[in-house]
């Protein structure tokens, strides 16, 4: 008599697992995810026939069925630009770095920064590209209409870009020479590894009279403030200049190499002591450095002692490198105070630190610049 129930209920629960199961019959597998990873998609030369200047294009991804777009980020040198062009599905730029410039057709140009976003609608003509005192990177992403992004027409011109850039391109004036005002900016740019940057930064510099042994020491001092690997990038970039500017025939002073004899052993210490004591305005001591005393013999043998020992550059310079790389690293806002003291202790005034906080927000390093003036603001003058 209980046979027939239990073949009723197991039926019954049968098919309540079907009913549950039926939806993923026959469903489509659903697509993955895709990674393409920084570095595996090769770099492209901007062509002469759409570009004026040097121009690298790093494509990060394709339109496709999905999305109807395409992306890349496009580094510009100084006075580098893009042909007048317009786009028939619409574009949208991303600042990354520098200072560029972009202008419609018929109207004035206008100045970019990092952080930037340029909305440009279908059909507009216009023109992209670096400021002359600066380079420039963007994120570009390009809308496709009927397998089309962009419509290229004629070339920017000398003359025009010229007349473009007229009221944009004014040189920040100040009591730090040509040669000091390119220290700063070298180190940014290198310690936030932004190569179209430093490029544009050593040339500035060599042609205002940095030597190359002077160029060398700012990036190899760097490694003490932003680590070996972004020094050996950026020393391998002005390697690079240099072999440029040897192809091209312009000459580049070759400076000094170091001429003192260095300490060893407990002498090092000894002077790397006298020079940390000098440069902060007495001797270092802290919670960190008692937490951690090989720190402060680290900084003391090797950073004060070993670099700071190194006479063919000059303290004022290096504290003008120390500051322009602290300034774009964001939570050393508490060395960068530090070492705006120091730049007064070692014979910077004030008005070439105010100077160089101008100059940062001229080449693009808004958020560094600002951070710079802060803690100006908040370094007192040294006593007499």
């Amino acid at each position: 008599m209980n046979a027939p129930r239990k073949s009723t209920a197991k039926t019954a629960l049968l098919g309540a697992a079907l009913s549950v199961a039926a939806p993923f019959a026959g469903a489509v597998e659903t697509p993955s995810q895709q990674i393409m990873r920084a570095g595996t998609q090769p770099s492209v030369t901007g062509p002469a026939a759409t570009f004026v200047g040097k121009v690298r294009v790093d494509p990060l991804f394709p339109a496709d069925e999905q999305v109807h777009v395409s992306s890349a980020y496009v580094s510009f040198e100084p006075g580098a630009r893009s042909a007048w062009h317009t786009h028939p599905s619409g574009q949208r730029l991303v600042v990354t770095s520098g200072v560029g410039l972009t202008q419609e057709w018929g109207k004035p140009v206008q100045q970019i920064h990092a952080g930037d976003v340029v909305v440009c609608p279908a059909g507009v003509k216009h023109w992209h590209g670096a400021a002359p005192h600066s380079a420039m990177t963007h994120l570009a992403v390009t809308g496709v209409a009927d397998g089309k992004s962009v419509m290229w027409l004629e070339q920017v011109s000398d003359d025009q870009y010229r007349e473009a850039s007229a009221g944009i391109d004014v040189p920040i004036t100040g009591p730090l020479s040509p040669r000091q005002q390119a220290i700063p900016l070298i180190a940014a740019a290198a310690a936030s590894s932004d190569m179209p940057q430093l490029t544009a930064a050593l040339r500035r510099g060599l042609d205002a009279g940095l030597t190359l042994s002077e160029a060398k020491e700012v990036l190899v001092q760097l490694y003490a403030y932003a680590g070996f690997p972004k020094s050996l990038n950026a020393l391998g970039e002005l390697m690079n200049v240099a072999r440029e500017r040897e192809a091209q025939g312009i000459a580049t002073a070759p400076g000094q190499p170091p001429t003192r004899n260095v300490p060893v052993g407990d002498a090092l210490r000894a002077v790397g002591t006298a020079n940390q004591t000098r440069i902060s305005g007495a001797p270092v001591t802290g919670p960190v450095m008692d937490f951690a005393p090989i720190i402060n013999q680290y900084l003391q043998t090797h950073l004060f002692g070993d670099i700071f020992e190194r006479d063919n550059l000059d303290w004022q310079s290096r504290e003008l490198a120390t500051v322009g790389a602290l300034a774009v690293m964001p939570g050393v806002e508490a060395q960068l105070r530090s070492h705006m003291a120091a730049s007064q202790r070692v014979g910077l005034s004030r008005a070439q630190l105010q100077h160089l906080v101008q100059l940062l927000a001229h080449s693009g390093y808004v958020a560094a610049s600002a951070r710079a003036l802060q803690a100006l603001e908040q370094t007192p003058s040294p006593g007499p």
